[in-house]
This record gives structure tokens, sequence and C-alpha cells, in this order.
């Protein structure tokens, strides 16, 4: 089950990010509630993922997830630039959080 807590985590933070962007600094409402549910719905889950899961494996991979998927999204929804050094690093992002869930003992 923390898995699927962690996967709801992940979704929840990208959400909330996504919408903070097209809340313009919180003066468009919709957007504003969605990035505050999502945010929510993230620290939520989070915070019950890390009842079995340790800290630190927890956070590199909710935030390894969450920064690659925000940049994606950046990419194809915003026309935001990635350049050969932002796609290696977020290559590298993703490898470390593969070695860390396929791989790594320190996870349960």
């Amino acid at each position: 089950m923390p898995w699927l807590y962690l996967i709801i985590a992940i979704t929840g933070e990208i959400v909330g990010t996504t919408a903070l962007k097209a809340s313009d600094g919180f003066t468009r409402l919709v957007p504003s509630l969605l990035a505050i549910t999502g945010y929510g719905v993230g620290f939520y889950f989070l915070a019950h993922v890390l009842r079995t899961i340790p800290l630190g494996i927890t956070y590199a991979i909710w935030s390894g997830v969450g920064v690659a998927a925000i940049a994606m999204i950046g990419w194809l929804v915003h026309g935001q630039g990635l350049d050969l050094p932002a796609i290696l690093g977020i290559a590298l992002i993703v490898a470390g959080v593969l070695m860390l869930t396929i791989w790594s003992g320190s996870v349960q």
C-alpha cells in the first residue's frame, strides 16, 4: 500500500505544481483551488508513506519523479525549452530513482 500512496502523493504534487503555474500567482480561482488541493492530497499521502518507507528514500523518489514530470509538462504544455544538459540531468534523476526502487536495499 505505501507504493500506491507514493504514486498518489507524486500525482498530487504534479497536479498542484501544474495548477500553480496556471493560477497566475493565485489570481485565477479554479487553478488556485486545484493547486491547493493537489498539494494537500500530495502531502497527506506522503505523510502516510513515511510510516513505512524511509524519509530519504521517499523524498528522493517523490521529488525526483516530480521534477522529471514537471519538466516534461513544462516542455509539452507550456513550450518551455529543454536543452541537452537539461535532458541529460533529467535522465540522471530518472536513473537515480530507478536505482533506488529496483536495486537499493534501503527500500523495503
